[in-house]
């Protein structure tokens, strides 16, 4: 999805075309065990979109999160860490959506602690924050 949400110069992205691509994300989802829907969008410094969405598996070990299935997308589609500018994280919870310590992980490595984190709920209820603030002391490893 190509959108001008990013603004190079200025460092700036539209959060709310954001956080509506995370929604519209969600209902891709396959939850047919847990019923727990969740919707995810990574936004690229040149303004693509990917969008995730989690998938369950009887296995549960095999399920995959939305952040995971949006960054991992943009990943196979050539980007590389520190070419995103946010991601955004929706789910029907009771305030903002709170990403599991593996999605923190994957966060943080391709995001970068700067990378602004979106969470939101479908009450509209937001928390910005960073990748860092979600991970603090996180495993760094560096790539050959």
């Amino acid at each position: 999805m190509q959108c001008r949400l990013y603004q190079r110069k200025t460092n700036m992205f539209n959060k709310s075309e954001l956080l509506q691509a995370a929604n519209t994300a969600r209902e891709s989802a396959y939850a047919p065990y847990s019923k727990f829907k969740v919707g995810a969008a990574v936004l690229t410094k040149d303004g693509k979109t990917f969008h995730g969405c989690n998938v369950e598996n009887a296995s549960y070990g095999l399920c995959n999160c939305a952040e995971r299935t949006a960054l991992f997308s943009a990943i196979a589609a050539g980007y590389r860490p520190g070419d995103f500018a946010a991601i955004a994280v929706t789910g029907d919870t009771e305030g903002p959506i709170a990403p599991c310590g593996a999605c923190r992980q994957v966060i943080i490595e391709l995001g970068g602690p700067e990378l602004p984190v979106l969470l939101t709920n479908l009450k509209g209820d937001l928390k910005t924050t960073t990748a860092g603030d979600q991970l603090p002391d996180a495993f760094y490893l560096k790539p050959e």
